[in-house]
């Protein structure tokens, strides 16, 4: 019996970012350096898969320092980003720590301290309980920064007269809402600096972008990536709004629902696309779970070409990493 027929739009770019894959470096480059077990304060990046990899190999992950015993093993703060509070209780437990909060996160952080610096509250426009925006509030006093998730927010602020504003954006947002929340604040407040450079990452930017451009041609989107992950949800949002028929995240090939798809012949469209913490090898299981099931072809949607590469910090850079030692995710010998 002849398989339907069915076309798959595979976006690009997708999977790992430069900082997501800079953070999983650190963790097994210590684990090289320092053997198990390493701790790792809360997920290293927002996918199971990840951390269960990472976990085989002998990390542990914690929710909080106070999970640690004595040790003289180091302990590694998440591709997030940490309040400022975190490493000066490890210094204060004479704890060795790595943080492996990705660069631009980091210059968001730099961007809030700049604001307030200069005498600015900080809005942070973000999604309250992230990791990132935990992080990033606690950069400043309590009370120097105000949370901000949507325009409704915007409009039930009422700033102090006698303090300019500032605000940073969380880098995982969905561009377009993200830009709707802005021009709001920029309408509302005459005084309000926007940060140096753009808090939203080229990562984010760059997926959203692509997932736009296969979207409108697709009757199911796919966009593998964990529920907890603000970028992969986003990518969802994106694929719907931009005219894909169905929009679902899914962690693996094993959670299509593949009725999804029933009733189109040979005329289906599938898009896919992954979030920025979803190694490409979930990807590939998608992709062969579907030429198992159509006579596949594969287009790439591709809207740029990302070459970008982050330096794990000076302690970890003498540490050789090789193919094997990432097997876990892409799959190389």
């Amino acid at each position: 019996m002849s398989k339907p027929k069915a076309k798959l739009l595979l976006c690009g770019p997708r999977g790992f970012c430069a900082g997501v894959d800079r953070a999983i470096q650190i963790v097994v480059l210590a684990l090289k350096k320092y053997g198990a077990p390493v701790y790792v304060r809360h997920e290293i990046v927002h996918n199971r898969y990840v951390v269960e990899g990472l976990e085989n190999l002998g990390a542990i992950f914690v929710k909080d320092l106070d999970e640690i015993p004595e040790t003289e093993q180091p302990v590694i703060f998440s591709a997030h980003g940490v309040p400022k509070s975190v490493p000066a209780a490890a210094a204060s437990r004479n704890m060795l720590y790595l943080d492996a909060t990705c660069p631009l996160v980091s210059k968001v952080h730099k961007q809030a301290i700049s604001h307030s610096r200069k005498g600015r509250h900080v809005l942070l426009v973000g999604h309250r309980g992230h990791p990132e925006v935990i992080g990033t509030m606690g950069q400043l006093p309590k009370g120097a920064v105000t949370l901000i998730e949507t325009v409704e927010d915007v409009d039930n602020f009422v700033p102090n007269t006698a303090e300019g504003l500032g605000y940073v954006t969380q880098t995982t947002l969905s561009v377009d809402d993200t830009s709707d929340i802005i021009a709001r604040m920029e309408e509302r407040f005459e005084q309000l600096q926007a940060p140096a450079a753009e808090s939203i990452c080229y990562a984010t930017t760059n997926r959203q972008e692509s997932v736009k451009a296969a979207a409108p041609a697709s009757d199911v989107f796919l966009v593998v990536g964990a529920p907890n992950s603000s970028n992969s949800n986003r990518l969802v949002d994106v694929a719907s709004r931009a005219g894909a028929k169905t929009a679902k995240l899914v962690q693996n090939a094993g959670e299509i629902d593949w009725a999804d798809m029933d009733g189109y012949g040979d005329d289906l469209t599938i898009g896919l696309s992954a979030g920025a913490s979803a190694p490409e090898l979930l990807v590939e299981g998608i992709v062969e779970a579907c030429r198992e099931r159509f006579d596949l072809s594969v287009e790439l949607a591709e809207t740029t070409v990302e070459d970008e590469q982050f330096l794990v910090m000076r302690e970890l850079r003498d540490v050789p990493l090789e193919a094997a030692d990432m097997s876990f995710v892409n799959g190389s010998a």
